[in-house]
């Protein structure tokens, strides 16, 4: 995959405020008011600014923390960034397809998984059920 390469009015155009804020912006949805967060259906998570597909529903477990949480990515969906903005050091999770901000991945995931917990904001996805 690669990263397409748009401006920001191609986004702002595209996007709404709230997935314009996360995607492009870094920002973060309110815990448990994104509309995955208890999604329990089978199918595949895609980006919702480029389409490509980022995770299945196979690995999407309840963390408890008011975001779908996953423990893997599809394999080359995604890249990783280091993020200290807020003072500590954490790793940004990013379409690798667009360069879209997802979320952040942490190491308080499932032990019996790896222990990764991609911790996603739902405005950043859309979901399509397995056929």
């Amino acid at each position: 995959m690669h990263e397409e390469r748009k401006d920001d009015a191609y986004w702002k155009d595209k996007l709404t405020p709230e997935q314009y804020k996360v995607l492009r912006k870094k920002g973060t949805e309110a815990p448990f008011s994104g509309k995955y967060v208890d999604m329990k259906r089978d199918g595949t998570y895609r980006c919702i600014a480029c389409g490509a597909a980022l995770f299945n529903s196979g690995v999407k477990f309840d963390s408890g923390t008011g975001w779908p949480s996953f423990t893997d990515a599809i394999p080359g969906a995604v890249r990783f960034k280091r993020d200290s903005s807020l003072g500590v050091e954490r790793t940004e999770v990013v379409c690798n397809n667009c360069g879209g901000h997802l979320g952040h991945i942490f190491e308080d995931g499932p032990v019996e998984a790896g222990g990764k917990r991609y911790c996603i904001n739902s405005c950043a996805l859309d979901f399509g059920e397995k056929e």
